[in-house]
């Protein structure tokens, strides 16, 4: 990367490391711990999901927890199955390409693709020895990240959070190839090493004038995604609506639920596709709207959702008797994820 792109990145504190938005928050998590009565009590806010959902869960069984309405059409394929199977599997599922896969352990769009046939989806599968869900291509015009938590003893739960997406894009101007586009705009010339991954795009095309032309098929905000705070649209109407799917999906009570739709109307009504539920270890992502929020304001949001989490927890361990999980076990799991996580990483520095 460039020193102008680095210094950019710096200075934009959206673009900061993850241990920016933790580090500072360590002294109120312990005192939430201290509350709990256990180093490991968040464990037991999400009893369905693998230690509450820190990222050693399965996505494809944490979809399974959710109405089959709101799913996208998917394929589970195991570490090291058969391929041929699995794409017998899309057949007769009707998933057709362009499609996307996912490692079924993975966070912040790591691996992430979109892949538009099959000799690319087999390449992805011989390469990549791992669970991988594979996903129809929902074409709904709009995604957002919906964070939503509840009580377990109340009725009335509460959307905290919305985060509007904007892929990220240039405009053309009747002139320019795609490639001189990127490198003017100044959040896609960031991405540009990405963006020349993509073998549907031609860098050396000049793009008509007004022409919107998106560079990314993944809502991350790693892939250049623009997160934008969207809580002036949070309603009574949208609260209702979760409060269903909440309820008819047992033992989720925080998380954040990212969404497919086509209009705001449509996401109030019940009407959208749900790609991931995000449990603990998700954040109110519209804290990453730099251009409505300071750093400190979005380390004061991540505690306040962080007494939410901790009521739950509380609740479900000592009414419902939700027990914690260990903290031997707890470290192994977060090792074998660490382990993982290298693993993968590294295959994608290959890639």
């Amino acid at each position: 990367m460039s020193t102008k792109k680095s210094i950019q990145k710096l200075l934009s504190w959206e673009y900061w490391p993850m241990y920016m938005f933790y580090l500072p928050n360590i002294p109120f998590a312990l005192y939430q711990a201290l509350k709990g009565g256990s180093l490991t009590f968040f464990t037991a806010t999400n009893p369905a999901i693998e230690n509450s959902g820190i990222g050693t869960e399965s996505k494809y069984k944490t979809l399974l927890l959710l109405p089959k309405k709101h799913l996208p059409k998917t394929v589970f394929h195991k570490a090291n199955s058969s391929i041929k199977n699995t794409l017998k599997s899309l057949t007769s599922e009707g998933i057709t390409y362009p499609i996307i896969a996912k490692p079924d352990i993975g966070f912040r769009g790591l691996l992430v693709k979109k892949i538009e046939n099959e000799t690319a989806l087999i390449t992805y599968l011989e390469k990549y020895k791992i669970a991988v869900l594979i996903q129809e291509f929902l074409t709904q015009e709009n995604e957002c990240g919906i964070f939503y938590h509840r009580l377990p003893n109340e009725e009335k739960g509460t959307v905290s959070s919305i985060t509007l997406k904007e892929f990220l894009h240039v405009i053309g101007d009747g002139k320019s190839t795609l490639e001189a586009l990127i490198l003017k705009d100044k959040r896609a010339t960031i991405y540009l090493n990405l963006v020349k991954e993509n073998p549907a795009l031609d860098l050396d095309e000049i793009i008509e004038k007004d022409k919107k032309v998106n560079l990314s098929a993944i809502g991350n905000h790693c892939k250049g995604t623009r997160f934008i705070n969207g809580n002036y649209l949070i309603s009574n109407k949208l609260e209702n609506t979760f409060d269903i799917l909440n309820k008819q999906s047992k033992n989720w009570f925080y998380g954040r639920l990212d969404v497919k739709y086509n209009s705001f109307e449509d996401l109030e009504n019940g009407d959208f596709k749900i790609l991931e539920l995000n449990g603990i270890l998700a954040e109110p992502t519209h804290i990453y709207d730099a251009e409505k929020t300071t750093y400190f304001k979005a380390l004061k949001t991540m505690r306040t959702h962080w007494k939410q989490l901790t009521k739950i927890a509380i609740y479900n361990n000592k009414v419902q008797n939700v027990p914690h999980r260990t903290t031997l076990g707890l470290l192994k799991d977060v090792r074998k994820l660490n382990k993982y996580t290298k693993y993968i990483s590294k295959l994608n520095r290959i890639d």
